[in-house]
């Protein structure tokens, strides 16, 4: 009986092995497959199998029967192959850079959508780098998206003729808009102050037919990098706060302030507090309220303008031709229902104004003589520009080799809401 079980108690092959193992355990690292069978033999020894066991799995120990009297039987099972191994990677391991750059190609619509899936992706979402540019043109509650925007730090916002309700920021924290045209909004004069009172950084702003006030003025003149605006048709502001927020933009290029409620005082402090940086000016629409005196003090402020549009003017008449003159770089004037010019003054216009490229005199020379004057004056384009381009946001569509029916300045907004 002792004689039988002596090879049992004898284990210097097993301590052999296990020095085999070790001297080739190098190997072992580069093939598994390897590794797995030789774990699979019943003399394999337990600290090799404690050691090649994933570390995730919990080892479940038999301590029960005969065979185990000597030490502890371990039993090890082989790590099933993760899920992402086989399906990919998960989005959850990507980078923010990386999910960045993926969601800045989509619509906005679908960029909305994706903020709903868990608070990482809301937070990415609305990351200022998305929304640079938006267009809301034709969403019907837009103040909710407004006030989000803002908050965001939207730099180019297109949202004209747009129902804008009570807005209700979170906090007092500045506006990063830099072009913004709001032109026919439906806006309570409250909300628009709210607005503009948080605008610092404009450098194009269209406000086309509003209903404005003082305190949004005063907000405008907080704006010195200021360069195109359009205030065509907006009323509620006084003749001084007008002329305050001029002498405040000294980089001012592109004006449109026509068709307003002016009076004559309006006008004289338009004029009288104009920088010389001024190339567009639209002054149209004062019929009774600008004269020759405010014109010469214009030309005197302001003698870089290429574009001057004075349409109807009725006090204007041919006299004030040798002042408009002296605009050396005057490219395209509008002088359209402006009754008391004669239309034989304008036979002169190729000798009086030798820069000049563009005549509108809509409603002053009849069709009939309109041939005869294009004849006389073969190198200005008569009546070719029905509608004012100074500082508006959308060309007009007669410009068809610029026209772009949802552009702002030259440029698409990169989200823009499809209805």
């Amino acid at each position: 009986m002792s004689q039988e079980s002596r090879p049992l108690q004898e284990l210097p092959c097993i301590s052999l092995q296990g020095s085999m193992w070790s001297q080739s355990r190098s190997i072992k690292r580069k093939s598994r497959g390897c590794l797995g069978e030789s774990l699979a033999t019943e003399s394999t020894p337990t600290e090799l199998i404690q050691q090649w066991s994933p570390r995730h799995k919990h080892q479940r120990v038999a301590c029960k029967g005969k065979e185990n009297e000597g030490g502890q039987f371990v039993l090890a099972r082989r790590s099933r192959r993760k899920r992402e191994a086989i399906s990919g990677l998960s989005w959850d391991h990507l980078p923010d850079e990386l999910l960045l750059r993926i969601l800045f190609y989509l619509p906005l619509q679908d960029l909305l959508r994706m903020s709903l899936i868990c608070k990482r992706w809301h937070r990415l979402v609305f990351d200022e780098s998305l929304w640079h540019s938006v267009d809301l043109e034709g969403l019907t509650h837009t103040a909710p998206a407004l006030e989000q925007l803002l908050a965001a730090g939207v730099r180019r916002l297109r949202c004209p003729r747009a129902f804008i309700e009570e807005l209700r920021f979170a906090g007092p924290s500045p506006a990063r808009v830099v072009q913004m045209d709001l032109s026919s909004c439906t806006i309570s004069t409250s909300a628009l102050e709210s607005v503009m009172s948080r605008c610092t950084l404009l450098e194009c702003l269209g406000l086309e037919g509003m209903q404005l006030s003082d305190h949004i003025v005063h907000s405008l003149a907080k704006n010195p990098n200021l360069v195109q605006l359009n205030l065509s048709g907006c009323s509620g502001f006084s003749a001084d706060s007008i002329g305050e927020m001029l002498k405040s933009l000294s980089r001012i290029e592109q004006l449109n302030i026509s068709w307003c409620d002016f009076s004559n005082d309006h006008v004289k402090e338009v004029v009288g507090n104009l920088h010389s940086s001024v190339t567009h000016l639209n002054l149209s629409g004062y019929r009774q309220n600008l004269t020759l005196e405010d014109v010469k003090v214009l030309v005197a402020r302001c003698p870089n303008i290429e574009t001057l549009d004075l349409s109807d003017s009725a006090m204007l008449m041919a006299d004030s031709f040798p002042i408009i003159a002296q605009l050396k770089k005057l490219l395209h004037l509008s002088l359209s229902r402006c009754y008391q010019i004669h239309p034989a003054a304008l036979a002169d216009f190729s000798e009086t104004f030798p820069a000049l490229r563009l005549l509108d005199v809509f409603g002053l020379v009849h069709e009939t003589h309109l041939r005869s004057l294009k004849k006389g004056v073969p190198r200005i384009s008569i009546n070719s520009r029905p509608f004012s381009t100074v500082a508006r946001p959308t060309p007009a569509p007669c410009d068809r080799l610029v026209y772009n029916e949802r552009a702002m300045w030259g440029a698409r907004c990169r989200l823009r809401f499809k209805s």
